[in-house]
């Protein structure tokens, strides 16, 4: 497994993502489970036509581009918002990066360490590396590809689990930087029912309790995939650019600001955002959180519609 993953990561970029593409549109076709989930949640989020059919090949693309991301050369990129980043690590703060399962999000956390976590920064600041909260692939043969894949200077992973969150917490009051992906959904226990799309959604607590580690500032981070194989975009936005309030110490209240900041998140590039993720299902010990949102969580946080792009 990992020797083809080596072989397919010297292919062009563009040619990945043209596979890609095919193969998304042929997941879509011969799967129906996953074909439901799409028309169901691209419905809830009222996503126009345009975003809703392309975001068929661009989660086949999501796909293809791994190797290329993991074991071949680097991939042309360039940043919009790196500026956030420098600030806040020059004040020595916690850095918490949120990402949503939106464009190349494996690609976040190599941008950053290769620019932010191995090297100083122009002013001699020290670099920090970013420990990223990883959940363990569920087929074994792929437990040698992924860790051959995050092993690079600046870069550690913590599981989900205990020792991971402690992993995290303690690279913040380090004054180092974490990333995860919020809208991932957690083990029960771990999360509380809070609105996404207008729809209760299973939703960690875990980033809000990070979030309150004394200095900790809050980043928006995602890696927007161009067209034609060209490269990405990494965009950063501070939490208060896309929220409009600072986040809650309740943790219903926090979830519903969470999802709220990853749906305007998603709303830049709806298209890229993995429709078919079972978002909405709830794990096992957790009742369903129904269909309507209209809970207290969300008056915390009005629930957004993703643009048509």
């Amino acid at each position: 497994m990992l020797t083809f993953f080596k072989l397919m990561g010297r292919l062009p970029l563009p040619l990945l993502h043209a596979l890609g593409w095919g193969l998304g549109w042929l997941i879509w076709l011969l799967g129906a489970t996953y074909r439901r989930r799409w028309r169901e949640h691209t419905a809830q989020a009222q996503l126009g036509p345009r975003a809703r059919w392309a975001s068929v090949g661009a989660a086949g693309q999501q796909m293809a581009e791994l190797a290329r991301i993991w074991f071949g050369a680097p991939v042309p990129l360039r940043w919009d918002g790196a500026e956030h980043i420098e600030a806040v690590l020059r004040q020595r703060h916690g850095l918490l990066f949120l990402t949503p399962h939106l464009g190349c999000f494996e690609l976040t956390a190599q941008a950053y360490a290769q620019r932010f976590g191995s090297q100083a920064l122009a002013d001699g600041s020290p670099a920090q590396p970013l420990t990223a909260l990883y959940r363990p692939p569920r087929v074994a043969a792929l437990h040698p590809v992924l860790q051959a894949a995050r092993q690079r200077p600046g870069l550690r992973t913590a599981p989900t689990d205990l020792s991971g969150v402690r992993l995290l917490l303690k690279a913040l009051k380090q004054g180092q930087a974490v990333g995860l992906l919020p809208d991932q959904v957690p083990p029960a226990g771990m999360g509380v029912w809070a609105p996404f799309f207008g729809r209760s959604a299973y939703t960690m607590t875990l980033a809000a309790r990070l979030a309150q580690v004394p200095g900790t500032q809050v980043l928006l981070i995602w890696a927007e995939r161009l067209s034609w194989g060209r490269g990405y975009v990494v965009r950063v936005r501070p939490w208060l650019d896309l929220v409009d309030a600072p986040l809650a110490p309740e943790p219903l209240a926090a979830a519903a600001q969470i999802n709220q900041a990853m749906q305007a998140v998603i709303g830049h590039c709806p298209a890229q955002y993995l429709w078919g993720y079972a978002r909405y299902k709830g794990p096992r010990g957790e009742g369903a959180g129904g269909g309507s949102a209209g809970s207290a969580a969300s008056g915390a946080a009005a629930s957004g519609t993703a643009s048509s792009g």
